[in-house]
């Protein structure tokens, strides 16, 4: 993990890079310029899903940058209301067309809810089949749901979405997944800024001469998390990739990994049930 392209090899062959753009609730201008800046300072992974509302933005920023899209990874998300065989099919259409795009890279059930989410992957799992994603996977699934979904398909989901951060480290998710070689990619793994006071990692970063943000960041990269940091703002943009050249000590990941509170920022996926 020296370089902002460096990628994790899936569990079918395909590579994902270790570092990407997320764009939650980012929309109009604002998540096209960010996507636009993004990819000039040099990301190669943007993240978005159906229900942010800004796949049309991102597609034709993606367009308008000039970047080959073999060098590419594109992520979106199926919502909770489209969930089910058929209406995924069809929502997928509608991501693509948005998108701009003739295939997407990673395609991710974006909540388990009750009792869709099986015929929702058996959709993945044929636009898989057909060409139309490289990788299928989850979001905000815990260990039942995977287990659940494993029972009755052949095939393991390629990444799974989930909120980590120092304070919510979900150790125990995320050995699971690293046994049944399922990626684990955090969303919000700054914590929404709610650790810039921290003194542990204030201690870290001035050793380093980097951010607490920076430090984090790294921190995830160090414990092979896939991570997504979302910004509009082109200084937090550069700064969020600039975690490349150093390298947290094992005794400070560890130290890290340490503040851990079980504290979410999100939703508790077992209660978001529909």
């Amino acid at each position: 993990m020296k370089h902002i392209t460096d990628a994790k090899i899936l569990n079918n062959g395909i590579n994902m890079p270790w570092f990407g753009l997320g764009t939650f609730r980012a929309a109009g201008t604002e998540v096209a310029n960010a996507v636009s800046t993004a990819l000039e300072i040099g990301y190669r992974s943007i993240d978005t899903a159906a229900v942010y509302g800004n796949e049309e933005e991102v597609g034709q920023s993606i367009a308008a940058s000039g970047v080959a899209r073999d060098s590419l990874f594109v992520t979106t998300k199926v919502w909770n209301e489209d969930q089910g065989f058929d209406t995924t099919l069809r929502a997928f259409e509608t991501s693509s067309k948005k998108l701009g795009l003739d295939f997407i890279d990673l395609y991710l059930i974006h909540w388990p809810g009750k009792d869709k989410y099986k015929d929702t992957w058996r959709a993945l799992e044929r636009l898989y089949t057909e060409g139309r994603v490289r990788a299928i996977g989850v979001s905000n699934f815990q260990i039942h749901h995977l287990e659940e979904l494993m029972k009755d398909s052949s095939t393991v989901p390629a990444v799974n979405q989930v909120e980590l951060h120092p304070r919510f480290i979900q150790k125990e998710l995320h050995d699971y997944c690293t046994l049944h070689n399922i990626q684990i990619e955090a969303w919000a793994p700054l914590m929404k800024g709610r650790l810039q006071e921290n003194e542990l990692l204030i201690d870290i970063a001035q050793k380093y001469g980097k951010t607490v943000a920076q430090v984090i960041l790294r921190w995830g990269l160090q414990n092979e998390i896939v991570i997504i940091p979302k910004s509009v703002t082109a200084s937090r943009i550069k700064e969020n990739s600039e975690i490349f050249d150093f390298e947290l000590t094992q005794d400070e990941v560890n130290a890290v990994s340490g503040l851990d509170a079980g504290e979410r920022i999100g939703t508790d996926p077992d209660k978001l049930i529909f």
